[in-house]
Order: structure tokens, then sequence, then C-alpha cells
């Protein structure tokens, strides 16, 4: 999978950079239920939450490294992943966005989405 970002140097990253390439690769993945909600308002320590799901423990790691090699090719450093070992639930922390990819169960039981603030248009 190769994501496109017309200007990728670290001093040009622009402040919706991580949103928009998590998106873009939980949609080339084809992650389930894609949600973004802009949590400015509840959390000092991002600006975004994107939640999306997976249907097996494979999917959702898959999608977790696309987020992850996306990430990695615009030079947006990776803070911290976590959940690979199971694959239930897998947090990717980009410092901008935090991505959680769930198997759907996971995310219904949790339902962690009405917990965090207003949605975002992710197109």
């Amino acid at each position: 999978m190769e994501i496109q970002l017309t200007d990728n140097t670290p001093a040009n990253l622009k402040p919706d950079q991580a949103r928009e390439l998590s998106v873009a690769a939980l949609e080339a993945l084809k992650a389930e239920d894609i949600v973004v909600l802009d949590v400015r308002q509840h959390a000092s320590f991002t600006d975004t939450m994107i939640f999306a799901a997976g249907n097996s423990s494979r999917h959702v790691n898959a999608i977790a490294g696309a987020v992850c090699d996306a990430a990695k090719a615009a030079q947006i450093s990776i803070l911290g992943v976590e959940g690979e070992d199971v694959g239930e639930w897998v947090l990717v922390d980009l410092g901008d966005a935090i991505v959680h990819i769930m198997q759907p169960e996971i995310r219904q039981y949790y339902e962690l989405e009405k917990l965090w603030g207003e949605e975002l248009s992710t197109g």
C-alpha cells in the first residue's frame, strides 16, 4: 500500500496530516465503521481519536501495520503501538492522532466513541 503525500518533511507537516494519512490507510485496508472524533475540548494529549473495526485479529493487525507504514513514510513519529500481540484492539499513537482498531465485539463492548467528542468528516 502506498499513500501519496505532497510534502512530507517533518518541518512541513500539516496539523491534520496524521489524521488524513490514518484515514487513508484505514480505507485502503478495508477497515469498517471509521469514526473520526475531534477531542481537543476533552484531552490535552491528542487532537483526534480515530476508531475503526477489523473483522479478525489478522485484519486488525494488518490495518495497524498499514497506519504505521503510512506514518513512517510521512516521517511522522509513532509514539506507541499497543495490543498487537492479541489483535482484538490495537492502538497506534501518532501524537496528533490516536488510532484505535478493534474487532467489532470489543468496540461494541467499550463504546469509546461515545466518551470523546464530535465526529469529524472523513472526506
